[in-house]
C-alpha cells in the first residue's frame, strides 16, 4: 500500500510505525480557531508516505473521562512479529503431546515392573525383601542423579520431612501389602481389587474427615464394589493372604493421599524429587521391619534356591523389578504435576487394564468368564466414580 498527502502546513514527515490521533488534531484546531476568530482556519493534513505494506500489529484504547482515544500501530511487511495466537495454539498442542508421552511411558513402565515383580516373587518368595529392594534402587538412583546434577537437588528443611512422614508411613504399607498380595495370588487379581481404591477413598473421606459427596459419587461405589466382589468370588485362585494385602493396600494409598494433600500444600519440592524423598524415608521406615520378618537368613537360603533354579538370569529380573518400580512411579509423580487429579484418576484406572490384560496373557492366567465380568463390572465403576467426581 503506498499513501501520499499533501499538507499546506509544514509537519514532521511520519513513519509507518507512529501512532496518530485523528481527535487530538481536531479538538487543537478548534481550540485554536476559537482564540483568533478571524485567522483563516487551517486543518493540518498529516503525510503518510511508505513503500512497503503495512499489517496493523495492535489496537489499544484509552478511556479517560468525557473522551476516549484510540491508538493503531503498524509495521512493515518485512519486519513482521510473530502472531501470539498461534504460539499459544503451539504450546498447548505441545503440552498434550507431552501428557499424551507421560501417560504411554507410565503404562508401559507398569506393566513391565509388574512381570518382573511376578517372576521374582514366584522364585524368591520374600516380597517383604523384595520391596526394599525397590525403594533403595529408586533412592540410589536418584542420589546420583543429584550428585551428577542430571537432576536438580531439592531444597528441603526439617518441616518437609516432618508433613512428608506420614505420607511415607502409608507409602510403605500400601507398598508392601500390594507385593504381599502378588506373592499369594494372580497380578491380575491383584489388580482388579486394587481397582476398588476409590470405594475406600470416599468411606474414608465421608468417616473420618466429615466429607460429603454428590449421590453419583455415592452410585459408583456400587459396581466397583460388586464387581470386586464377584470377581474375588470366582476366582480360581483365590488365597485370603492375596485378597488382604490388595485390600490394605488400598486403604494404605487412601491415607497416603489424604496426608500428601494435606501436609504438601505450598511446599515448592515436586514431580520425581517429591518421590524420590518419599522414597528414601520409606526405606528407612521399611529395612528394620523387613529384617524381623524375614531377616538375612531367609533371605539367602531362597537367594540360593532362586540363582539354582534359574540361574544368573534371576539377577537381572530383581534388577529390572527394582529399577522399573521407581521408573513408573516418578513418571506418575510427574504426570501428575501437569494434569488435574479427575485426569490423573483416569489414567490410573486405563493403567489397571493394561496391567490385568498383558498379566493374563504372559502368565497365561485362567480367567472364566464370570471372573472377568467382575474385574469389567469393576472397572466400569472406577470409571464412572472419576467421571462423578468432577
Amino acid at each position: 500500500m503506498i499513501c501520499s498527502i499533501k499538507s499546506s502546513v509544514p509537519v514532521p514527515a511520519l513513519s509507518g510505525s507512529d501512532s496518530v490521533s485523528q481527535k487530538r488534531i481536531v479538538s487543537l484546531t478548534q481550540r485554536r480557531s476559537s482564540l483568533s476568530p478571524s485567522l483563516p482556519q487551517i486543518i493540518p493534513k498529516f503525510s503518510l508516505s511508505v513503500t512497503k505494506p503495512l499489517h496493523v500489529s495492535s489496537v489499544s484504547s484509552f478511556e479517560k473521562p468525557r473522551k476516549s482515544l484510540v491508538t493503531c500501530k503498524a509495521f512493515e511487511a518485512d519486519k513482521s512479529q510473530p502472531i501470539e495466537g498461534s504460539g499459544v495454539a503451539k504450546s498447548e498442542t505441545a503440552r498434550k503431546i507431552k501428557i499424551g508421552i507421560y501417560f504411554a511411558t507410565w503404562w508401559a513402565l507398569n506393566v513391565v515392573f509388574n512381570i518382573y515383580n511376578k517372576k521374582v516373587l514366584n522364585a524368591f518368595p520374600y516380597p517383604w525383601l523384595t520391596s526394599t529392594l525397590s525403594l533403595a534402587c529408586g533412592s540410589l538412583m536418584m542420589l546420583i542423579s543429584w550428585a551428577t546434577r542430571i537432576a536438580e537437588t531439592p531444597k528441603t528443611d526439617l518441616e518437609f520431612w516432618k508433613t512428608l512422614l506420614p505420607v511415607a508411613v502409608a507409602h510403605t504399607i500400601g507398598h508392601v501389602a500390594a507385593t504381599v498380595s502378588m506373592s499369594k495370588v494372580a497380578v491380575s487379581f491383584t489388580h482388579i481389587i486394587k481397582s476398588g481404591e476409590p470405594a475406600f477413598s470416599v468411606l474414608v473421606s465421608r468417616l473420618l474427615l466429615g466429607e460429603s459427596f454428590p449421590v453419583p459419587v455415592y452410585l459408583s461405589l456400587l459396581p466397583i464394589i460388586g464387581g470386586c466382589a464377584l470377581a474375588a468370588v470366582t476366582e480360581l485362585n483365590f488365597n485370603m493372604t492375596g485378597f488382604m494385602g490388595a485390600m490394605i493396600s488400598n486403604l494404605a494409598f487412601v491415607f497416603r493421599n489424604i496426608f500428601s494433600k494435606k501436609g504438601m500444600k505450598g511446599k515448592s519440592v515436586r514431580g520425581m524429587n517429591y518421590y524420590a524423598c518419599l522414597s528414601m524415608l520409606s526405606l528407612l521406615i521399611l529395612t528394620p521391619f523387613a529384617i524381623a520378618v524375614e531377616g538375612p537368613q531367609m533371605w539367602a537360603a531362597g537367594w540360593q534356591t532362586a540363582v539354582s533354579q534359574i540361574g544368573p538370569q534371576f539377577i537381572w529380573w530383581v534388577a529390572a523389578q527394582s529399577v522399573f518400580y521407581h521408573l513408573y512411579n516418578q513418571v506418575s509423580y510427574m504426570s501428575l504435576d501437569e494434569i488435574s487429579p479427575l485426569t490423573f484418576s483416569i489414567g490410573n484406572t486405563m493403567k489397571r487394564i493394561s496391567v490385568i490384560v498383558s498379566s493374563i496373557i504372559i502368565f497365561h492366567t485362567p480367567v472364566q468368564p464370570i471372573n472377568a465380568l467382575g474385574a469389567a463390572i469393576a472397572i466400569l465403576g472406577t470409571f464412572l466414580y472419576s467421571q462423578a467426581k468432577q
